[in-house]
């Protein structure tokens, strides 16, 4: 009797072992990587509310930043229309887009957008997704989206596109899963910003001002890129050199906007 209870125990502790979520302490949740500045929490809101004022999110789109703790892991909102997002709806994500306390928040569905660019990119600290409508007719048309004018100089050579059809065949053309996810930051390479065919755009920066002004100022060259185009003519698109000479500049200055911003977005 003793052998036979022995070994019931034996199998019990062993099937204990196995129920353990990875990197779970003691069997538990895993470990949040700890709070954060309440300023960064304020910027992620304000990411939100600048980029809804100006059309680029709508009540779709989200925002997400790097924990400045743990490079493994971001901080994004549950999900809510951007506009609507508090500091109580920020949840913290591992970089398999696994929420840490969800505590009954429901995730965003495209998270895997976040979570694989992270992965790929350890220079991408902020993350947007848009579905702005200025920059859907880019990925559908071999129409290039180009600088041509200063303040677009971060788009270099231009914007790739993702096309979700070489990877899944007929999709909702949502980033629904990891390899989805993979799949895109793979087309966004070592760009800023990635169209996404027939849905919109990710867009990556060092910071959430930086991907704020990337955000932006995409949708500023598109809208002047159509006007360019009505007119006629050939369009003079900016050369390699000024691009970079344009960013060492204005990289410089890039606060002097988002401080206009954060500051009408949060009403102070």
């Amino acid at each position: 009797m003793a052998h036979i209870l022995h070994r019931a125990f034996s199998i019990l502790a062993c099937a204990c072992r196995a129920s353990v979520a990875p990197n779970s302490p003691a069997g538990g949740p895993a470990a949040s990587a700890g709070p954060v500045d309440s300023n960064l929490i304020d910027d992620l809101i304000a990411a939100n509310r600048i980029l809804t004022e100006r059309g680029i999110l709508d009540g779709y789109g989200h925002v997400s930043v790097r924990h400045p703790g743990n490079a493994q892991r971001y901080l994004m909102s549950r999900s809510v229309a951007p506009e609507l997002a508090t500091a109580a709806d920020i949840m913290e994500h591992d970089l398999d887009s696994n929420p840490i306390d969800a505590r009954g928040r429901t995730p965003f569905l495209e998270r895997f957008i976040h979570g694989e660019i992270y992965k790929a990119r350890p220079d991408v600290n902020a993350v947007i997704h848009s579905h702005s409508p200025a920059i859907v007719p880019f990925g559908v048309s071999d129409v290039p989206l180009r600088p041509f004018f200063h303040m677009g100089a971060f788009l270099g050579a231009g914007a790739p596109i993702f096309e979700i059809r070489n990877v899944a065949g007929m999709t909702d053309l949502l980033v629904r899963n990891p390899e989805l996810g993979r799949a895109l930051a793979h087309s966004l390479a070592d760009k800023p910003v990635v169209l996404m065919r027939g849905h919109g755009s990710a867009i990556t920066g060092a910071s959430i001002p930086n991907a704020v002004y990337h955000a932006v100022y995409l949708d500023v060259t598109a809208r002047l890129s159509v006007e360019a185009k009505m007119l006629g003519g050939n369009i003079t698109y900016l050369e390699p050199e000024e691009c970079r000479l344009a960013m060492a500049t204005i990289t410089g200055t890039m606060s002097r906007p988002w401080e206009l911003w954060k500051r009408k977005a949060l009403g102070r």
